[in-house]
């Protein structure tokens, strides 16, 4: 079950169209906070298919409450790892683009 309403928006259309801003604006702060949602929505979905590794069972019985804490935990987790550059993805992509390794 996917609660993007929750936690991190992953419309890869929203993000296109914030670099597109920032490319007209020529806004470093703009293009950084795109290149941070991006790393934060990669961590989001690698955490996501992480716990489905995970097997179901336990003390605590599965339920819609249960799933929609998890994944908003799942969701705050990568945002504040990537405020505090966790694996530096977003650090990265950003100096690709400003170097112009990718166009933007």
């Amino acid at each position: 079950m996917d609660i993007s309403l929750f936690g991190i928006n992953t419309d890869p259309a929203l993000l296109e169209k914030q670099i597109e801003l920032a490319k007209k604006k020529e806004d470093d702060e703009a293009l950084k906070k795109v290149c941070k949602e991006f790393e934060a929505i990669f961590l989001s979905k690698m955490f996501k298919e992480m716990k489905k590794a995970v097997p179901e069972g336990g003390l605590i019985e599965k339920s819609l409450g249960r799933e929609i804490f998890e994944e908003m935990y799942i969701d705050e987790l990568s945002k504040e790892l990537t405020e505090n550059n966790s694996l530096g993805i977003g650090k990265m992509l950003y100096e690709q683009f400003k170097k112009g390794y990718v166009s933007w």
